[in-house]
Parts: structure tokens; C-alpha cells; sequence
């Protein structure tokens, strides 16, 4: 298995160029040679229209795109969706992953048409570990602002949201991104990763 790791993302094409230049972070393997499935999966709070410049990039490259459209209301449920999502691709996949959906490809990364894992500003649980546990003493970044559990489900501060999950685009279309934010589940946020990839 692969592994590509992007510590953190200027804009969403920082994956594009990784995979259609051949780039890659300094600990990490090249980019299989030959691969032409994408399989994007998003975070929390979010769906799957938020790679659409990444989508973009990479088709004109050539690359077939799929993004996974994850209910994110557990780790199980999204997991289960992407597995389902890889057995449709033609061939292996390069499986990508931002923030959350970094847990979501650690346990599904197990599939056999997987042959590499991007993890974009994402989390990468161990065995056992969830988002939840990573976040309890994070390494040098602040924990997202988060309001409290209702009836299972988290949603982001939107008051916070342009500092904390956009703060390198215009205020006016932070503000947009902030309003559409979908929830996410509890179960999601504390599902612990069984078996990494």
C-alpha cells in the first residue's frame, strides 16, 4: 500500500497536483504508475460537492473521479458506502481523503482495488483510535469550534467558521460554505478504526 500525506491544503488542488504531477510528501511512497481511478472522500460538517475543483483538475488530466457522497452519520455507514463505491471502479484507486474522510479511508483502505492512500489535511486513526480520540489532545492544532451534541448529531459554530474551516477564502463565500454545513453524527466522530489500512 501507498501512503501520500498532505500536511495541509493552500486550496483544494494541492491533491490534483500531487496526483497528476507525481508528487508527493518527503515520507511518503511515489504514486503508483498506471492508476486512473479517483475515489475523493469528504469530511465532516460537509458532501462531496466541496471537491469540485480537485474533480475538475483531475478529469482534464484524465483521471476517472468518483466522489463518495457519505451520510457521515457513523464511521461503519461511511465506510460501507465507500467500500461500495471502490467495488464499481474498473480497476484499482488511488483513495483520498480530507479531515474526517481520512478516518473513513483508513478502515476502508483494506479493499483489494485500493493501491494507494492520500490523507488531505485528514485524520489517520490507528487501530482503535477514533476522530474523537485524535481530537482529545490534538498536536499542535486547535480543535475545531463545535456546539454540542443535539439528538446525536454535531454542527460547526458558524460564527467561528471562516477562521476555523475557511480562512484562506473571501468572508462572503466563507459565509456561504458555512450555512449549507450538514451535521455530523456522534456515532461518526467516535468510531473507532478496526482494522487501518
Amino acid at each position: 500500500m501507498n501512503y501520500i500525506q498532505s500536511a495541509g491544503i493552500g486550496s483544494t488542488t494541492t491533491v490534483a497536483m500531487m496526483l497528476t504531477a507525481g508528487a508527493r510528501a518527503p515520507d511518503a511512497a511515489p504514486v503508483p504508475a498506471g492508476i486512473k481511478n479517483v475515489v475523493l472522500v469528504h469530511g465532516a460538517f460537509a458532501d462531496g460537492s466541496g471537491w469540485e475543483g480537485v474533480y475538475r483538475i483531475l478529469k482534464k488530466d484524465g483521471f476517472n473521479v468518483t466522489v463518495v457522497q457519505n451520510p457521515t452519520e457513523s464511521l461503519a455507514g461511511d465506510v460501507a458506502v465507500t467500500r461500495r463505491t471502490l467495488a464499481a471502479q474498473n480497476g484499482p484507486a488511488i483513495l483520498v481523503g480530507h479531515s474526517y474522510g481520512g478516518a473513513v479511508i483508513t478502515e476502508a483502505g483494506n479493499n483489494p482495488n485500493v493501491a494507494a492512500l492520500v490523507y488531505v489535511a485528514a485524520f489517520a486513526p490507528d487501530k482503535n483510535e477514533s476522530v474523537s480520540s485524535l481530537l482529545k489532545d490534538p498536536p499542535g492544532a486547535p480543535v475545531p469550534p463545535i456546539m454540542p451534541p443535539h439528538d446525536g448529531f454535531l454542527f460547526p459554530d458558524r460564527t467561528k467558521f471562516h477562521g476555523s474551516f475557511a480562512a484562506d477564502v473571501a468572508p462572503d463565500a466563507a459565509a456561504f460554505m458555512a450555512d449549507p454545513q450538514a451535521p455530523w453524527g456522534v456515532e461518526a466522530l467516535n468510531g473507532a478504526v478496526t482494522e487501518p489500512a
